[in-house]
């Protein structure tokens, strides 16, 4: 369920982001091709939403708080990222 979040979009209290769910903003989604991500962590330190984490062998991307800017796609150097038309 998505939260209702006040007119212009302040949040007030600082570090919220775990309880605004923003994932629902998107229109693009971001696809790991495990087989190319070398788990370099780039993506993770470049992504404003800090959705992206580290798994055993490769990246999760937390789709819950990923707005699907595409940054992480754009700047992996292994092109193990791509952007894909988001189904609702």
């Amino acid at each position: 369920m998505t939260k209702i979040i006040t007119i212009g979009g302040i949040v007030k209290t600082p570090g919220s982001s775990k309880a605004n769910e923003t994932g629902a903003w998107r229109s693009m989604k971001p696809i790991v091709d495990a087989s190319k991500c070398k788990a370099c962590w780039i993506c993770n330190r470049l992504c404003p939403d800090t959705s992206i984490h580290k798994g055993d062998k490769t990246i999760i991307i937390d789709y819950s708080h990923c707005k699907g800017c595409g940054i992480c796609a754009q700047e992996c150097p292994f092109k193990a990222i791509t952007m894909e038309q988001e189904e609702k």
